[in-house]
């Protein structure tokens, strides 16, 4: 019991601004619990796209002002926690195929010229893609965008498998790596598409007008959020020999940019 609310309390912490206790103990188990619940304590930023569309349907926003609103207020809701780890993995990546030159790099924490463009064009992404989704009058694509926010924070759980240590003894990185076993991520995967199909199907049925995507819009985009942080993780391993806290981050944001330009697409 005592892990699952300490690894509740770190998730909540760690992912949203919203206050919480801090957990009693942090070890590798409590780690791997807040990793699996990221998806859930992340629900509140989860509303946010669908806020949005509600602003676009009953107060006349432009949906290229709520999309940007939108992706402003996620960046917010976790104190711009993953748009710096984007910004000095792309940094670090591009400084030197030295390994601890890299990590230095990202350790520093200043912002380069790789890691502006990076972060401006990954933003960019999620801004047009989420503006497309929130326009239309039915609630099949906001969904889906609400998903996508989701899937986002559940690629977490895979870069935090076995298959990716930690890049450096210390920091986040070094707290969650290799802390959630394989069939965990798969399972919690499996049950957020569950959800995220219902939910479709139940909310935005496909015979309704304007409605334009099917139940299995939610497990397509789920798997294309994975990929998309595996990848980055793939490529941190390749490059540093491991995750940190910053490569977390930057699956985060760019699984989201992946998994709001798939939905575009499916729509």
């Amino acid at each position: 019991m005592s892990t699952g609310r300490d690894g509740w309390r770190l998730a909540v912490g760690t992912l949203t601004t919203i206050p919480v206790q801090p957990p009693s103990v942090v070890d590798r188990a409590v780690a791997g619990r807040a990793m699996l619940l990221a998806p859930l304590a992340a629900l509140p930023l989860a509303l946010i796209p669908l806020l949005a569309h509600t602003a676009i349907r009953w107060l006349g926003m432009p949906p290229l002002l709520a999309a940007a609103l939108t992706v402003a207020a996620l960046a917010l809701a976790n104190r711009g926690l993953h748009v710096d780890g984007l910004a000095d993995t792309a940094d670090g990546l591009a400084a030197s195929y030295d390994r601890d030159r890299a990590l230095e790099v990202m350790r520093r924490g200043d912002v380069g010229p790789a890691g502006v463009a990076t972060v401006v064009l990954v933003l960019l992404i999620q801004v047009v893609a989420l503006a497309d989704l929130l326009q239309l009058p039915s609630w099949d694509r906001p969904l889906l965008a609400a998903l996508a926010v989701a899937a986002s924070r559940h690629t977490l759980a895979w870069v935090c498998g076995r298959a990716f240590p930690a890049a450096r003894p210390e920091g986040l990185g070094a707290a969650v790596a290799g802390s959630v076993p394989s069939g965990a991520a798969a399972a919690t995967g499996l049950a957020l598409a569950a959800v995220g199909a219902l939910a479709i199907s139940i909310l935005a049925p496909n015979d309704t007008p304007w409605s334009s995507v099917g139940w299995y819009a939610a497990p397509v985009t789920i798997a294309v959020a994975v990929v998309a942080a595996l990848a980055v993780a793939l490529r941190a391993r390749s490059r540093l020999g491991g995750v940190t806290g910053d490569v977390l981050g930057a699956g985060v944001e760019i699984s989201l940019a992946a998994a709001l330009t798939v939905a575009v697409c499916l729509g």
